[in-house]
C-alpha cells in the first residue's frame, strides 16, 4: 500500500460511531440507478408475531420462473456493525451475488441495534433461517441446498445461527461462509489479536469504532459472554458446519476470523480459510470488476462446487 493511499485512509478513519450518520451515509447506496435492473422477490418470515422482510435475488429470469427443488440457496446476512445497512443498501451486492455463483440468494432484513439490541437481530436471522430449513419459505428446499453466509457482523449472526442451530437441533446446516466475520467481545488494548493492534487504526474500521459496535448491539454486559453474542466465547467447536472463511489483510477482525477456522478444525471440522492480501474490510461490496472481489467469488464457487460434488457422492 503505497504513502498517499495510507495518508488518505488515515484521514477517513477518524472517531466512533454515529449511528444516525452513519445511516445517512449508508443510504446514499439507494441512490444506485442500476437497483431498477436487479431479478428480485420480496416476502417475509414471522419471528413470533414481528414480520422479518426479506428479498429473494435470481441469477436470471429463467432462475426467477423455475421451481425450488433444485435450485441451491445462500441464505445472506449483512454487514454493518449491527447499527447500520439493509437489504436496501445490500441491494446490489447480493444481486452480484446470485449473479456470480448461479445460486438463489435471501437477504434478511433483521432488525438493528440500539433500538433494538441482542438477541433481537440475531433471532430474525434465527427464525429466517428456520423457517427456510424447515421448507416454510422454499417448499421442496433440502437442508444441502443451503449455504448460511453474512459478512462482518453478518458473519457474526451466519456463525452464531449455525451455532444455535447445532444446540438446538432445530435444522442442520452443512455449508457456512463468514467474510471478514466480527467473533470476539474485546477492541481495546486487552484484545488477544495482534490485528487489532496493528490494524485498529488507519484503515476505515478502527478499534474504536468496533468497540462502539458492541456498545450498541449488546443488551447487557452479560451478553458479551455469550458464544451467540461472540462466537469466540464457545466451549465446544464441533458439529458446525463445513466452513469458508474469508478474511483482510488490513483489518482488526482478522486474526479473530482465522482463529475462528483453527479452533473448528481442531474439533474436527472441514474449514477452508483464505486470507485476502492487501485487502481492507469492507471489500466485499466493491464492484465486481474489483480484484479483491474477483478473488473472493473464486473461492466461494470453488468451496460451493466441492461441497456440491460432496452431496452427490453421499
Amino acid at each position: 500500500m503505497n504513502k498517499t493511499m495510507q495518508a488518505v485512509l488515515r484521514a477517513l478513519s477518524y472517531g466512533g460511531i454515529e449511528v444516525e450518520v452513519a445511516r445517512r451515509l449508508a443510504d446514499l447506496k439507494k441512490l444506485d440507478p442500476m437497483r431498477i435492473f436487479l431479478k428480485k422477490l420480496d416476502t417475509e418470515v414471522y419471528n413470533g408475531e414481528y414480520k422479518v422482510p426479506i428479498r429473494m435475488y435470481f441469477a436470471d429470469e429463467t432462475s426467477m420462473e423455475s421451481g425450488n427443488e433444485n435450485v441451491p440457496v445462500i441464505l445472506f446476512f449483512h454487514g454493518g456493525g449491527w447499527t447500520t445497512e439493509g437489504v436496501e443498501t445490500y441491494d446490489r451486492v447480493c444481486s452480484r451475488m446470485a449473479q456470480s455463483t448461479g445460486q438463489l440468494v435471501i437477504s434478511v432484513e433483521y432488525r438493528l441495534a440500539p433500538e433494538h439490541r441482542f438477541p433481537v437481530g440475531f433471532e430474525d436471522c434465527y427464525a429466517a433461517a428456520k423457517a427456510l430449513y424447515g421448507g416454510a419459505l422454499l417448499p421442496g428446499i433440502r437442508p444441502e441446498q443451503i449455504t448460511v453466509m453474512g459478512d462482518s457482523a453478518g458473519g457474526n449472526l451466519a456463525a452464531a445461527v449455525c451455532m444455535k442451530a447445532r444446540d438446538t437441533g432445530d435444522f442442520a446446516p452443512q455449508r457456512q461462509i463468514l467474510i471478514y466475520p466480527a467473533l470476539n467481545n474485546c477492541y481495546t488494548e486487552e484484545s488477544p489479536y495482534e490485528s487489532v493492534r496493528t490494524n485498529g487504526t488507519g484503515y476505515l474500521l478502527t478499534s474504536v469504532k468496533m468497540a462502539d459496535y458492541l456498545d450498541l448491539y449488546e443488551g447487557s454486559p452479560e451478553d458479551r459472554q455469550n458464544p451467540y453474542f461472540a462466537p469466540l466465547c464457545a466451549e465446544d467447536y464441533s458439529g458446525l458446519p463445513d466452513t469458508l472463511i474469508l478474511t483482510a489483510q488490513f483489518d482488526p477482525l482478522r486474526d479473530e476470523g482465522e482463529e475462528y477456522g483453527r479452533r473448528m478444525r481442531q474439533a474436527g471440522g472441514r474449514v477452508h480459510i483464505e486470507r485476502i492480501e492487501g485487502a481492507l474490510h469492507g471489500y466485499f461490496a466493491l464492484g465486481i470488476q474489483h480484484l479483491y472481489v474477483q478473488e473472493s467469488f473464486r473461492h466461494i464457487n470453488r468451496f460451493l462446487n466441492i461441497e456440491h460434488a460432496r452431496n452427490r457422492e453421499v
